[in-house]
């Protein structure tokens, strides 16, 4: 037999009602519905990191709280920025705003990859730069943010938000 006893308990359901395809055995894998749940969640957290770069750029203060858990950690690889907790994220954020003018973060490519124990938890790394002035000076950042994602309430929201800078130039 050229299966193994891990994959051949894979089919057994199959065999024993005889679901074969061209003499083949069919895998089990994630039903259609496991999908598109997967790609759903996919989009919604592709929105929350575009929701993150509209509240940064709108300076919404009220909205920050909406994209995190209430024990999010924020921080920087750098040590300039180190919040636990929703309020402190708040007020770290208000920190920022009084010290950078006018920003536009933009996102590139983005890889999330989902717990395969906890269907409410996954992490991700997004590939981003900002343009942004700093005491009036034009400056432009890339970034690197490395994120664990939390679904809480049916929503997917920051757990952990680190920041990477490969370069902030003038």
């Amino acid at each position: 037999c050229f299966f193994s006893s891990g994959v051949e308990a894979r089919f057994l359901a199959f065999s024993h009602r005889g679901d074969w395809t061209g003499g083949v055995p069919m895998l089990l894998g994630p039903t259609l519905e496991e999908r598109i749940r997967r790609l759903e969640d996919r989009v919604a957290i592709g929105e929350l990191v575009a929701r993150y770069c509209l509240v940064m750029d709108n300076r919404d203060v009220d909205a920050i709280e909406h994209l995190f858990t209430a024990d999010v950690r924020i921080w920087s690889a750098d040590g300039v920025m180190d919040a636990r907790g929703r309020q402190a994220a708040v007020e770290l954020f208000k920190g920022r705003f009084a010290v950078l003018g006018p920003s536009n973060h933009f996102t590139h490519d983005r890889i999330v990859e989902f717990d395969a124990r906890d269907h409410d938890l996954a992490t991700g790394i997004v590939l981003s730069h900002a343009e942004m002035q700093r005491k009036g000076q034009p400056m432009l950042a890339a970034m690197r943010y490395h994120d664990v994602y939390r679904r809480c309430d049916g929503r997917w929201l920051f757990r952990e938000r680190g920041l990477t800078f490969m370069y902030y130039v003038p």
